[in-house]
């Protein structure tokens, strides 16, 4: 189910997408896939930046924690970026 049309988002629509786009950041952050996590929380991130201060309100509690602090902890720009495997690693899988 992939959107198609490059119409923007507004209303209760963007504050659905937000929500949807921070529970599956969540369910990569769960089985452990911490690039997939990454893109997703950055995708959720730069659509939380667009809501006003009312439908920020509208997201629950628990997804705006997530979102903003705990992520951050992990994925903020104070951590070093992800790298490839070495050479090393790579012969040894």
């Amino acid at each position: 189910m992939t959107r198609r049309d490059d119409t923007p988002l507004s209303g209760d629509v963007l504050v659905k997408e937000v929500c949807r786009r921070i529970r599956v950041a969540r369910s990569y952050w769960d089985a452990h896939n911490n690039a997939a996590c990454r893109h997703e929380r950055e995708r959720a991130l730069a659509l939380y930046n667009t809501l006003t201060q009312e439908q920020k309100e509208k997201i629950p509690q628990v997804l705006r924690v997530w979102l903003r602090y705990r992520s951050e902890k992990y994925f903020g720009p104070d951590r070093t970026p992800p790298q490839g495997k070495s050479k090393r690693q790579r012969k040894r899988n």
